[in-house]
């Protein structure tokens, strides 16, 4: 039975930064089986640990760059150097997942185009519509796929 963690990454209280944890919401209210949903406003060393549990990751983040609605990427290890451990990236936690507990899960990156980052709660009109899409996206792909199976 494969098991796959929904990562959310943002901060709900700057606007459209808070796409990762809504879509993480989204998604745990669908009942997906075998799907695990967690977020934290940005990804930490420990997420590692988190990581090898499963055998399949899908980061959330909003993007300020992604055509809209969203863009979806594969991901690799790759050990990216960062000035602290707290703006690790997607896949410099994959690396440390393999080098560190000898695993490696199949990974991907949906990245949702946001558009507003200012200090206030709530998704803007469009992001919102960002999201509703990416859900249905996320949802069918996980079933299609076997991801959730």
């Amino acid at each position: 039975m494969s098991r796959t963690l929904i990562y959310g990454i943002g901060n709900p209280g700057r606007r459209d930064d808070g796409l990762g944890p809504k879509l993480v919401s989204l998604v745990e209210t669908e009942g997906v089986e075998n799907v695990d949903g967690d977020s934290n406003s940005q990804i930490n060393i420990e997420d590692a640990l988190t990581c090898s549990h499963y055998d399949a990751v899908v980061f959330v983040d909003a993007s300020e760059d992604a055509a809209p609605p969203f863009e979806f990427t594969e991901l690799e290890p790759a050990g990216e150097m960062a000035t602290t451990t707290y703006e690790m990236s997607p896949s410099s936690v994959l690396a440390m997942t393999a080098e560190l507990y000898a695993r490696r899960p199949k990974a991907w990156l949906l990245a949702i185009r946001g558009y507003e980052w200012n200090l206030a709660e709530g998704l803007s009109l469009q992001a919102e519509a960002n999201l509703r899409l990416a859900g249905e996206f996320l949802i069918k792909f996980l079933m299609d796929t076997g991801t959730a199976s």
